[in-house]
């Protein structure tokens, strides 16, 4: 799989240099974020990030973000809270 690295990101969100734990109360409002950053992905995965100090000098494609902000992440945007039931009952035949 090539290598794609992703440049000159004007904020690289979500993303600390080392974990936090959960978040609970007031420090949901925090968003992590790098400026001025860039994201390497090697085979399918995040290999690096960073600092366009220490940005890499090549990969196999290169994007140029232009000041754009990047959120790298696996969101499923269908959650819901913790149900044990069953869900029959919200189906119509």
């Amino acid at each position: 799989m090539p290598s794609l690295l992703i440049r000159n990101i004007r904020k690289l969100a979500g993303i600390e240099s080392a974990p936090s734990g959960p978040r609970r109360g007031a420090d949901l409002a925090i968003l992590p974020a790098i400026r001025n950053a860039f994201l390497l992905v090697e085979n399918g995965k995040i290999a690096r990030f960073g600092p366009m100090s220490e940005c890499p000098d090549r990969a196999d494609e290169v994007v140029e973000a232009d000041g754009r902000y990047v959120l790298p992440a696996w969101c499923d945007s269908h959650t819901h809270l913790v149900f044990a039931g069953t869900r029959e009952r919200e189906f119509v035949d």
